[in-house]
C-alpha cells in the first residue's frame, strides 16, 4: 500500500484501487438513498450499490467506480487509467468534498436528540452526509436551473444542459457525462441554449456567471476567503442569484454549515409533512426553529429534505 501525503486516511495499491477509511458516522446506504432519488440523474450511475462517474483529475475527465465494503472502507476503482500522484490527490479531494468526510457529525446528532422535527429523520437516515457539488460553476448552475420549478423538471433541464454542452466517455455501452465548464459557456449567447427548455433569462444568468468566472471576478477560492455573511452578499450581488440560490451554493459547494435556504419549498413541505399540517411554516417560525439548529442549519435542512424522497 502507498500512503498519499503520508495520510493513513487513504492509501493507494499502486495499481487500480484507492482505499479510504470512512468516519464511523458514515452510512453508505443512507447516502446512496439520497443519490438515487431521481432516475433522471445524469452525472453518475448507481447499480448494485456501486457508483460510476467521471471525475476531473486535473489532467482530464476519468472514469471511476466507488463502493464500500463490509468494513466501512470506501474503495475507488480506476476504470480507464492508472493515476499519477496529481490525479490521486484530485480524486481524493473530490470524494472528500462530495461526501463531506471531514465533518464530525456527533455534535449535530446531539443537537437533534431533543428536536421534534429532526429526531426522526436523524434516526432513520443516520450516517447521511450533505452530499456536495464541489465544482462552483456546477453548483451555481444547478441552483439557477432549479429556481421556481419542481425537482423533477429541474433534473430534466440539467440532463438537457449536460448532454448539450458536457463531454462524455462511453464504457460498457453507457455514456458517462462531465458537467460543462464555465470556459465553454462564457463564449455562448442565450440563442445557443435555445434548445434547452429553460427561460431566456436563466440562459442569460448562466452565461453571465460563466463570464464572471472566466474573467476571475468569481471563484470558489475568493468566496472561501470570506466569512459566511460576506460570501452570501458576494453571491447575491450577481444577476440571477437570490438568497435561495446563494444559500444552496453556500451549503453544497462552499460547505458553510450555517447556510439556510429559508425560502426552499422542499424544506417547507418536509416540515408540513412531519407536523401533519396543511399550512406552510411562516418565515418567523422557520427562524425560530433554526435557533435550535445553530451552527448546523445546512445539515438540518438536508435531513429534512431527505424525508420527502
Amino acid at each position: 500500500m502507498i500512503l498519499i501525503n503520508g495520510s493513513e486516511k487513504y492509501w493507494y495499491d499502486g495499481n487500480d484501487k484507492l482505499y479510504i477509511n470512512l468516519p464511523l458516522d458514515f452510512n453508505i446506504a443512507a447516502n446512496l438513498g439520497y443519490l438515487g432519488r431521481n432516475k433522471n440523474e445524469c452525472m453518475f450511475d448507481i447499480e448494485d450499490h456501486v457508483i460510476t462517474r467521471l471525475v476531473n483529475t486535473g489532467v482530464t475527465n476519468r472514469l471511476i467506480q466507488i463502493y464500500v465494503n463490509k468494513n466501512n472502507k470506501m474503495i475507488v476503482q480506476f476504470i480507464d487509467f492508472i493515476p499519477n500522484k496529481v490525479e490521486l490527490r484530485e480524486v481524493v479531494s473530490f470524494i472528500w468534498a462530495w461526501f463531506d468526510l471531514e465533518r464530525d457529525l456527533k455534535p449535530f446528532y446531539e443537537l437533534a436528540k431533543g428536536d421534534t422535527l429532526l429526531e426522526k429523520p436523524v434516526q432513520e437516515f443516520r450516517g447521511l452526509r450533505v452530499i456536495g457539488v464541489p465544482d462552483l460553476f456546477e453548483a451555481v448552475c444547478w441552483g439557477v436551473l432549479g429556481q421556481q420549478i419542481n425537482l423533477s423538471f429541474a433534473y430534466t433541464l440539467k440532463r438537457q444542459f449536460v448532454e448539450r454542452f458536457g463531454e462524455s466517455v462511453e464504457w460498457n455501452g453507457k455514456k458517462y457525462w462531465s458537467f460543462p465548464t464555465y470556459k465553454q459557456l462564457a463564449k455562448l449567447t442565450p440563442q445557443d441554449l435555445a434548445d434547452i427548455k429553460m427561460t431566456v433569462r436563466k440562459s442569460e444568468y448562466i452565461i453571465g456567471i460563466a463570464q464572471l468566472m472566466e474573467n476571475g471576478e468569481l471563484s470558489k477560492e475568493k468566496l472561501l476567503a470570506l466569512d459566511f455573511k460576506n460570501a452570501e452578499k458576494s453571491l447575491t450581488r450577481i444577476r440571477g442569484i437570490g438568497p435561495w440560490t446563494a444559500n444552496y451554493v453556500l451549503m453544497r459547494c462552499l460547505r458553510f454549515p450555517t447556510a439556510f435556504p429559508i425560502d426552499d419549498v422542499g424544506l417547507h413541505n418536509a416540515i408540513k409533512f412531519l407536523r401533519g399540517s396543511e399550512k406552510k411554516p411562516s418565515k418567523e417560525e422557520l427562524m425560530e426553529l433554526s435557533l435550535n439548529w445553530s451552527g448546523w442549519q445546512a445539515y438540518a435542512v438536508f435531513y429534512l429534505w431527505r424525508v420527502l424522497y
